[in-house]
C-alpha cells in the first residue's frame, strides 16, 4: 500500500493531496472497487487502473487542490469506446465510480520558549491535526521528554534546539502562526523582528503585559519598523475573558484564540 506510506510522507513535510479511491466496479474495470491512489501537485502514488482512468482522475484531483477544495467529490467513469475524454478511450467494457477525498495541509505552528505556559500550550495544540514546530534556546527545555504524551498525539511534533530562534524563525512554511514565549525578553525582541521579516506568517502573537508591549512597540520604532508592520504582532495574546494566570488556564487561553484564526476543516 503505497498511497498509505505517501500520505505519511505528505503530512509530514506539511502538503496536501487528494486520496482517490475506486468505490464501485462494474464490467471489465482494471481495479476492483477499495484500489487506491494519491495524488499531489507534483506526482501520484499506486494506481487504480492506469490509462485515461487513471489520468482523469489525476487531473479532477489537481483541480479541487488547485480550487482548495475540502468536501469530497465522486465522479463516475464509463470505460467503453464511446466515451472520450481529452486523455482518449479506455475501451474496457466497464464502469467504476471514484470517491476523491481531499486530504488537507496540516496548519503549522510555532511555539517559541517551552516554560510552564509553552508546555501546556504544546499539550493542547498536540492533540489537534497541526504541524507543531516547538522551539527553544535552552537545551533542556528542547526534548521530547519533557512532555512524553506528544509522541502519541495526533499532531506532528518536532522539536528545535535553537541558540538563535530567529534563524529557525525565518525558515517557517508560509502560513505559519507563530506563539513567542521565551524566558528572555530581548529573544522575544529578536523573535518579533524575525517575525516582521517574514511577510509569510500567518499570524505573531507575543505573550506579555500592556506595558511589555508598549517597550516593544517603541524598540521595533527605533529599528526602523512602521506601525503598519507592528501592527502585525498581537500582544497581549488570548482570550481578553479569560483572565486566569495559571499555566494551564494562559495557555488555554491563547490556544483558542489561535483555534479562532485557523479555518475549522483544517483542525
Amino acid at each position: 500500500m503505497e498511497w498509505l506510506s505517501a500520505v505519511q510522507r505528505m503530512r509530514e513535510a506539511g502538503d496536501a493531496g487528494v486520496l482517490v479511491t475506486i468505490i464501485s466496479s462494474r464490467g471489465h474495470a482494471p481495479r476492483a472497487a477499495g484500489a487506491k491512489m494519491l495524488v499531489t501537485a507534483l506526482r501520484s502514488w499506486d494506481s487504480i487502473g492506469g490509462g485515461n482512468l487513471e489520468a482523469t482522475a489525476i487531473d479532477r484531483a489537481r483541480e479541487m487542490l488547485l480550487a482548495e477544495t475540502t468536501e469530497p467529490q465522486t465522479m463516475d467513469m464509463s470505460l467503453n469506446e464511446h466515451a472520450t475524454t481529452r486523455h482518449g478511450r479506455q475501451c474496457c467494457g466497464g464502469q467504476v465510480t471514484l470517491l476523491l477525498e481531499p486530504i488537507l495541509s496540516p496548519p503549522p505552528i510555532a511555539i517559541f520558549g517551552l516554560g510552564h505556559v509553552g508546555r501546556e500550550l504544546a499539550g493542547v495544540l498536540s492533540r489537534m491535526n497541526v504541524r507543531l514546530y516547538l522551539a527553544d534556546s535552552r537545551e533542556e527545555f528542547a526534548e521530547a521528554s519533557s512532555l512524553p504524551q506528544l509522541p502519541e498525539a495526533p499532531a506532528h511534533v518536532s522539536w528545535h534546539h535553537t541558540p538563535a530562534p530567529e534563524a529557525l524563525l525565518r525558515e517557517l512554511p508560509q502560513g505559519t502562526h507563530v506563539v513567542i514565549m521565551t524566558h528572555d525578553h530581548a529573544e522575544d525582541l529578536f523573535l518579533c523582528e524575525a517575525a516582521l521579516n517574514h511577510a509569510g506568517l500567518a499570524s505573531t502573537g507575543l505573550i506579555g503585559s500592556a506595558a511589555k508591549w508598549t517597550r516593544f512597540r517603541k524598540r521595533l520604532r527605533e529599528s526602523g519598523y512602521e506601525d503598519s508592520a507592528i501592527d502585525r504582532i498581537t500582544c497581549p495574546i488570548g482570550i481578553p475573558e479569560i483572565t486566569g494566570k495559571s499555566p494551564a488556564v494562559i495557555a488555554l487561553s491563547i490556544a483558542s484564540s489561535l483555534v479562532q484564526g485557523i479555518p475549522q476543516e483544517l483542525l
